[in-house]
């Protein structure tokens, strides 16, 4: 049917049958209209009103604080992107250069300062590595948009189920939140803000409200600046690895001796959980922990995905482990002798990546190490806590091995070879005969051990004693030498002069604090290991002093001119070439016959002095092959006594043990020394008479400025009538020498 005007009506089927009026049921009540029962106009009276009123205000307030807290977050994520620069420089963010240590042959064995390694790409490392990371850290990071809302929510529920504040402990970070962390947010360090580095990191990495709140802008513009591979890619080359190792790169080099490209998963799984706590888990520090730790991670890779069972159940079964040059951490008391040698700003404050060769020699500082342990494992209690300390060095003072304390797997540990200052005791006497044989006396020369009073001004008298507190009469001097007599020694210092046994000493570089009385003789004066191994090297070069060294070659990574170079520590003559030879016999005789025969070692010639300080505060052995010095100290940081303990005893032994190590397989050389025919002297090489024959009353016989036996003595005094009055080198009678220095005691003092 049409329709005029309009638009044409809608069409409506016609009701074919009239509507029913629904009728209540019986006996139920007829129910209210919809206005009727909801209160007037719809409404729930007052009540429903207000409600309604304040629900409007609600929602009116929250969508312009939402509305606000969007343009504040959205200015401030525009002003972080506006800023940020190209990802390729934030990719080492260090303030300072580190330092990385060379051994003789070229291989690193220590760092210093933060490594870095080396610049790497994600999509360049390993996939192991790159999946351990995200598995640990953020497994939503290709997912989310900078901020994870769920991971916020659950480290809130963690942190307060443990008892800690909400955003203390688990932060719920996400990588890139991460990320703006290491990246302070981009505020640089400033040293008139922050008053060290440490402070400044401390600063940066603070949790809190405040902190979480300011990283969601800066989050939200890097996500827009940059993808999710450079992000991942910052993270890889700024996230601090423990032991100076800053980057995944240098951490790969500094405990596996890998690049990050090559790790496999158990390394990968370990790397990666070394970012919960560096310090904490590093495996240098403690590998079964780390190790646990990586099995943690490895369980989360599988989980995830991102390992298939056959490499989940191999790399279970096959942890990782350090490589040699990590595990051993040789030469840690070295390279922080190294570092205090060298200017601040080209090791502790460089702003450079600096490279050091050195004189170090990883298999002499293994056998070092080895040695010492040994020795303390065999002959020491386990509850005692005394030191010991060992100097290998070359004779020209470079030195090959050093070991400042029993607990060698250390960093910035106290050095007893280079900073314990201890009186040396009779390792000092070399200088006093060095000083005898550079004035012209030879090891025959003839000097009395006998009872002796000195008259020292000011402190009135005093009176040296032997240890055995016998006394031999008159003996040659490289006798008094071998068998460390006191009485002897102060007579030949006080004949030749204290100021020429200072000389002798200074010029060897003992330092310059030398006692004044007769008692410098005795040792009674400070040094330090180092000190003194460097002196012995300067009787075994001939007499030269030697400036102990341990580099040769600085430069900044990369460069190819070095800024320093060093070829040997040989400095000016201090004594003749001929005193020294002589001298080194002298000691030689120390080892085959005196107090430190338990130096010697089968096969090759070893010269050497002990040393015992009062009381046993100190024990010393220095001596030296044709090849090496090597210098031994024992004592207490407490400087109380030792226990049962004297040169000749343990330090001797750790001497024997270490060297035997380092001469093993190694050609056996002659030592550069005189031999008795040189001066005139007998040719029996300084040994003994028979035993058997017992030492007369009165001393030890001497004929022509030599010991004989008592029956050749008898024969002599039957022939010549004289059995200590043979003329020595100077044309003394040597019975007269005894009482010409006795002669100069009292007139001096």
């Amino acid at each position: 049917m049409g329709q005029t005007g309009g638009r044409r009506g809608q069409l409506v089927a016609d009701r074919r049958y009239p509507a029913k009026t629904a009728q209540p049921k019986r006996g139920a009540t007829p129910r209210k209209s919809v206005r009727t029962r909801r209160g007037g106009r719809g409404g729930g009276g007052m009540l429903g009103g207000i409600f309604r009123l304040i629900g409007r205000t609600v929602w009116a307030f929250a969508w312009r604080i939402a509305l606000l807290i969007a343009v504040i977050v959205g200015g401030a994520t525009f002003y972080f992107y506006q800023q940020l620069p190209d990802y390729r420089q934030l990719l080492d963010g260090r303030n300072r250069g580190s330092v990385t240590m060379l051994d003789t042959n070229g291989d690193v064995f220590a760092w210093r300062g933060e490594t870095f390694g080396g610049q790497v790409t994600a999509d360049k490392v390993s996939p192991f590595l790159r999946d351990a990371v995200v598995a640990t850290e953020d497994r939503r990071f290709y997912r989310h948009f900078g901020v994870s809302p769920r991971g916020i929510v659950s480290a809130i529920r963690i942190n307060l189920s443990e008892g800690r504040g909400p955003f203390q402990g688990n932060g719920g970070s996400t990588i890139t939140q991460q990320v703006a962390k290491l990246l302070c947010l981009g505020v640089p360090y400033d040293p008139k803000r922050w008053k060290t580095e440490a402070d400044y990191e401390s600063d940066c990495r603070s949790g809190g409200l405040k902190r979480k709140i300011e990283e969601i802008p800066y989050a939200l513009a890097m996500e827009i600046k940059y993808s999710k591979s450079q992000i991942l890619t910052i993270y890889l080359n700024r996230a601090y690895l423990g032991a100076g190792a800053r980057g995944f790169e240098a951490a790969a080099q500094r405990y596996f001796g890998v690049p990050a490209a090559q790790v496999n998963p158990q390394q990968a799984a370990m790397l990666a959980g070394l970012l919960k706590a560096p310090s904490y888990f590093a495996p240098t520090t403690d590998l079964t922990r780390s190790q646990a730790r990586a099995s943690m991670v490895l369980d989360l890779m599988h989980e995830q995905g991102y390992l298939t069972d056959k490499q989940f159940r191999e790399a279970k079964a096959s942890p990782a482990t350090l490589s040699d040059a990590a595990q051993a951490r040789a030469g840690s008391y070295f390279a922080d002798w190294v570092m205090d040698t060298l200017p601040d700003f080209l090791s502790k404050d460089t702003t450079e990546d600096v490279v050091i060769r050195t004189t170090l020699d990883q298999r002499v500082q293994t056998a070092a190490e080895e040695a010492m342990a040994q020795v303390f494992g065999a002959k020491v209690r386990d509850s005692s806590a005394a030191q010991a300390a060992i100097v290998v060095m070359s004779a020209d003072g470079a030195v090959r091995a050093m070991v400042g304390g029993r607990q060698t797997k250390v960093s910035g540990a106290f050095n007893r070879a280079t900073q314990a200052m201890r009186q040396t005791g009779s390792t000092f006497k070399p200088f006093v005969y060095a000083a005898a044989l550079n004035a012209g006396w030879t090891p025959e020369t003839i000097v009395d051990d006998a009872p002796l009073t000195i008259n020292v001004k000011g402190s009135g008298p005093w009176s040296p004693k032997n240890y055995t507190e016998r006394y031999l009469g008159p003996i040659p001097i490289w006798r008094a030498l071998a068998n460390s007599i006191n009485t002897a020694t102060v007579r030949v210092a006080m004949s030749v002069g204290l100021d020429a046994v200072r000389q002798v000493a200074t010029g060897f570089g003992f330092g310059a604090d030398l006692a004044q009385g007769p008692a410098v003789a005795l040792g009674v004066s400070e040094t330090t290991l180092l000190q003194m191994t460097g002196a012995y090297a300067g009787i075994l070069n001939g007499g030269s002093s030697v400036l102990p060294y341990g580099v040769t070659d600085l430069r900044l990574k990369g460069d190819k001119v070095p800024m320093i170079s060093n070829t040997g520590g040989m400095g000016d003559r201090v004594i003749s070439e001929k005193a020294a030879r002589e001298l080194i016999w002298m000691m030689r005789q120390g080892v085959l016959q005196g107090t430190s025969k338990r130096a010697g070692l089968s096969g090759y010639e070893v010269a050497g002095k002990t040393g015992t300080t009062q009381s046993a505060r100190d024990a010393w052995f220095i001596g030296f092959t044709a090849d090496y010095v090597a210098g031994v100290w024992m004592g207490y940081d407490d400087n109380r006594p030792l226990s049962g303990v004297t040169g000749g005893g343990l330090p001797a032994e750790i001497w024997h043990n270490v060297m035997a190590r380092v001469e093993k397989g190694q050609p056996a050389h002659p030592l550069p020394m005189a031999q008795p025919g040189e001066w005139g002297g007998s040719s029996n090489d300084g040994q003994d008479w028979n035993s058997d024959e017992p030492i007369p009353e009165g001393g030890v016989p001497v004929v022509d400025g030599r010991l004989v036996s008592p029956s050749e003595a008898a024969k002599t005094q039957g022939s010549t009538g004289q059995s200590d009055a043979g003329q020595d080198d100077q044309g003394q009678q040597s019975n007269s020498l005894g009482q010409a220095i006795d002669g100069v005691l009292k007139s001096l003092y």
